[in-house]
């Protein structure tokens, strides 16, 4: 079973910045390097939505309403997938979590940004923005 664990949420004003962090368990995923990585959120009420992936060769996708704002990037070599995300706004408060793509990605965008293609996922961890 794949592990990954979320770190770095927390409570901040409108405008200023979190970053997250998603690190994979070298044991329970050593093809970590080869896998599409991803981020969605959850905010009360409301569905389960994309933020952002990343693919193994470094190709970055995001939804609209974070681009230019968040930078989804990975290290390899810790096993960990992050998210700096800038000028925060009320309605990016949400639960994030972090998930690893399984056989059902097929490499576009909208592949990336469909859930039901990761096959792995994390506990989360909520990301408070006051206003």
């Amino acid at each position: 079973q794949v592990q990954l664990v979320e770190s770095g949420g927390g409570l901040v004003q409108a405008g200023g910045s979190l970053r997250l962090s998603c690190a994979a368990s070298r044991r329970t995923f050593s093809t970590f390097s080869s896998s599409t990585m991803g981020w969605f959120r959850q905010a009360p009420g409301k569905e389960r939505e994309f933020v952002a992936a990343i693919s193994s060769s470094g190709a970055t996708y995001y939804a609209d309403s974070v681009k230019g704002r968040f930078t989804i990037s990975r290290d390899n070599a810790k096993n960990t997938v992050y998210l700096q995300m800038n000028s925060l706004k009320p309605e990016d408060t949400a639960v994030y979590y972090c998930a690893a793509a399984g056989v059902r990605y097929r490499g576009t965008a909208w592949s990336a940004a469909q859930a039901a293609n990761y096959d792995y996922w994390g506990q989360g961890t909520q990301v408070t923005v006051s206003s």
